[in-house]
């Protein structure tokens, strides 16, 4: 399983212009299966997507097509960990 987080490099009007697209992006693998969770860190420096067991090269492909890495706009670290025990609603994801 990754966490992906994102730490800004543009002002958040920047952000703000490639939102509605990035959550577009974000729709699409919700739909597929591959992304759990997102949302904004506290403060707003950037964000975090939780996704499921996948190959770290898969996951690398798929975040090139987000407008905030097309545009420069974030920063991506990918932390990658072994899930050991999880809610038996997460089960699916973990596999």
């Amino acid at each position: 399983m990754f966490v992906v987080e994102l730490t800004y490099k543009e002002p958040l009007t920047k952000v703000e212009k490639y939102l509605e697209e990035h959550r577009r992006f974000l729709d699409i693998h919700y739909s597929n299966g591959c992304f759990i969770a997102s949302g904004p860190k506290v403060p707003r420096d950037g964000g975090v997507i939780l996704v499921k067991n996948m190959s770290k090269k898969d996951l690398e492909n798929i975040l090139l097509f987000d407008p905030f890495y097309r545009e420069s706009i974030a920063d991506y670290k990918i932390i990658e960990f072994q899930v050991v025990k999880c809610a038996s609603c997460l089960s699916s994801f973990v596999e």
